[in-house]
């Protein structure tokens, strides 16, 4: 008599301890992609003296225009500081970026720069690609002091410290010094952790839908039953909750993506059809019910 409560009690705690890990794993992963992220990293040239840092973060990722943002804010070292750890710059430094297009940004003397966005562009990746599309990034970047439109300018050394600040994306940076002086910023751009499960997740889900509607029909059709409305009212609301959930993807993936190929078109013909043969045969059944 006292078998089955203690094994229905085992398996609440089973249930309750399985919840419990879920919910830890998740804590665990929400942080280390949270510490793994947004974390300055220290590229380029290491200088003693004068030279310019480049506070740059990333984000406006727009994978259709194949661009991205990097907000810049110059800050001077050495004499160029009007004070240890002041942003104002005593003279008058030129920036020039060189990527797909060149922009410069300038300081003022007296004056602190402001963070200016400096527009890249994306190669190496397709968006069709999502989840898995990847793209890089190379970036050029020139300081000089003195002269006018950088001509006559004494060079700089440049330090660069990188922030990743969009959440649907993970760029990883990288630098070396060209023998002109140039320093290069190249990075993989990538969708982040997070974007990735979510998106398995509507994938799975999608899968899981089709052919519970597909298991559903082909039990009515067996069992011969006619038209069971509440069954083809889930079916069609299923047809329908399925494009809600595609459009709800991260990252706003175009329309034939791998994503559509893998499982959407799929899950949504599975379904329609599934629909559209249980009327049929339900139709069919009515009629040879139906007294003549």
């Amino acid at each position: 008599m006292t078998t089955e409560p203690r094994r229905r009690g085992l398996r609440h705690v089973v249930v309750l301890v399985l919840m419990a890990v879920l919910v830890a794993a998740g804590i665990g992963l929400y942080f280390n992609e949270r510490n793994s992220r947004q974390q300055p990293r220290h590229v380029g040239a290491e200088f003693e003296g004068d030279g310019v840092e480049l506070e740059i973060t990333a984000q406006e990722i727009d994978t259709e225009a194949q661009q991205l943002v990097l907000y810049t804010v110059l800050v001077p070292h050495g004499s160029l500081a009007e004070s240890p750890d002041s942003l104002v710059f005593t003279r008058a430094v030129e920036v020039t970026a060189s990527s797909l297009t060149k922009a410069t940004l300038r300081s003022t003397p007296g004056e602190a720069v402001t963070a200016q966005p400096i527009t890249v562009g994306l190669y190496g990746g397709t968006p069709s690609d999502y989840p898995f599309d990847r793209y890089r990034i190379s970036v050029g970047w020139n300081a000089t002091v003195g002269g006018v439109g950088g001509a006559g300018g004494a060079e700089l050394p440049v330090a660069l410290t990188f922030t990743d600040a969009d959440p649907f994306f993970t760029v990883r940076p990288s630098s070396n010094a060209a023998a002109s002086g140039t320093t290069v910023l190249e990075a993989k751009v990538s969708r982040s952790r997070s974007t990735f499960i979510l998106a398995w997740f509507m994938i799975l889900a999608m899968w899981a839908l089709a052919l519970s509607v597909l298991g559903g029909a082909e039990v009515l059709y067996r069992k011969r039953q006619g038209l069971v409305w509440p069954a083809l009212g889930w079916m069609a609301a299923t047809l329908f909750a399925l494009v809600g959930l595609r459009n709800a993807a991260p990252g706003t993936p175009p329309i034939g993506s791998l994503m559509d190929y893998v499982a959407f078109f799929w899950a949504e013909g599975i379904i329609a059809a599934s629909l559209t043969c249980t009327v049929a045969f339900g139709i069919r059944t009515e009629r040879r019910a139906a007294p003549t």
